[in-house]
Formats: C-alpha cells, sequence, structure tokens
C-alpha cells in the first residue's frame, strides 16, 4: 500500500491564524508607541513580510484594524447616550467615554484625527461616529444647555488637546482628564451674554 499523508490544514485557517498573529504584533508596537513598519511587524509575527502585506496592504491598513474594535464600542456608546432623556448629561458622557476610550487604546486618536483612511470600513465608521456625535450636540443645544454657535468642528481639537494634557500632565490620565473636561464642558454652556463666534476650525487634531 502506498504511503499516505496527514491531511493538511485548511489554507483558509492558515490565513486567518496568520492575520490574527499580525493583529496581536501590531497591537503590541501600538501599545508600546512604536512606529507600525510592516517588515517590523513581519519579523516580529514570525511571517514573510509578503504575508503580511497581503493582508495589510499599508501600515495604515493595520492601524485603521487594530482601532476598529474601539471605534465600534464607541459608537455603540453614542447610540445609547441617545436613548437618554437628559440631552447635557448624554452628551457629557459621551466625551467622557471618548477622552477614556483614546487613553486606554492607543490607536483611536489618529485614526480618529485622519482626514481619509484606508478601509472602507473605518471611513463609514468615522463617518457614523461624527454623524452620531453631531445629533447629541444638537440635541444639548435645543435643550438650551450648550452654546447654540458650538459646531462639531469647534469641539474636536479640544477634545484632541484634553487627551495630549492628560498624557504628559503628571498624575493620574483618567483623573487629569476628568479636570480638563470638567474645564471643556463649562465652556460649551450656553452664556448668558450671547453666542461666541462661529470657528472655522477643520474639526480634527492637527499633525504634533
Amino acid at each position: 500500500m502506498g504511503m499516505t499523508t496527514a491531511p493538511r490544514r485548511p489554507a483558509r485557517k492558515d490565513a486567518a491564524r496568520n492575520r490574527q498573529r499580525i493583529i496581536e504584533v501590531g497591537r503590541r508596537f501600538v501599545d508600546d508607541e512604536l512606529p507600525i513598519q510592516l517588515n517590523d511587524v513581519a519579523r516580529s509575527a514570525v511571517v514573510g513580510v509578503a504575508t503580511v502585506y497581503r493582508h495589510f496592504p499599508t501600515p495604515e491598513a493595520l492601524l485603521e484594524t487594530i482601532a476598529t474594535p474601539g471605534l465600534e464600542e464607541l459608537a455603540r456608546h453614542a447610540e445609547q447616550a441617545l436613548t437618554v432623556d437628559d440631552a447635557w448629561a448624554a452628551l457629557r458622557d459621551f466625551l467622557h467615554a471618548a477622552i477614556a476610550m483614546q487613553l486606554t487604546d492607543a490607536a483611536i486618536q489618529p485614526v480618529m484625527a485622519t482626514a481619509q483612511h484606508a478601509l472602507p470600513h473605518t471611513t463609514q465608521l468615522s463617518r457614523h461616529l461624527g454623524e452620531l456625535f453631531g445629533e447629541l450636540l444638537r440635541r444639548a443645544q435645543a435643550a438650551g444647555a450648550v452654546d447654540p454657535s458650538v459646531t462639531p468642528a469647534d469641539v474636536a481639537p479640544l477634545l484632541c488637546g484634553v487627551v495630549f494634557a492628560a498624557k504628559v500632565h503628571p498624575g493620574e490620565r483618567a483623573a487629569t482628564a476628568r479636570r480638563y473636561l470638567d474645564v471643556l464642558f463649562d465652556g460649551l454652556r450656553t452664556r448668558r451674554d450671547g453666542p461666541g463666534q462661529v470657528s472655522t476650525a477643520t474639526g480634527r487634531c492637527q499633525g504634533r
């Protein structure tokens, strides 16, 4: 009788395993604040460079994949916030969640700050988040809680500033972020002397 060979693992399982391994290594790079270079990721993941590029053609594609679970969680939080009757509390709660997410997941902020994304899903998710935040802000303004001249483009760079300040300020990051958020919230509230000037900000974090 001829010799038989053990059944080979399906290629799809190998590909899925390699993809997950690449994502895990990419996550470590992000958490260690290392730049994502695909050749370095391949070496650390012990897979071929071609394998990495087959799954993630660019570093941005890998970074967005790493950030996606956090962005999806943030979108769910915003959707839940829209069901809260108190519009001001809902907005505050969402902004607290957005800051906390960016402080605990280093992949979130650079992806949110990018105007053009590598993956269609990230583009759709970013647009959806923007729409949800815009609705939360409009509800708070309609309730008379937020200055009607404030736009989402005004708030986004301020949130970036809170994240940056919390990262560089000595002490506990979460407590620092809450303190600066309280200052931001005071600035958002409707002023008795009338609305301020409309900003021409782009609504995204600028490069550091």
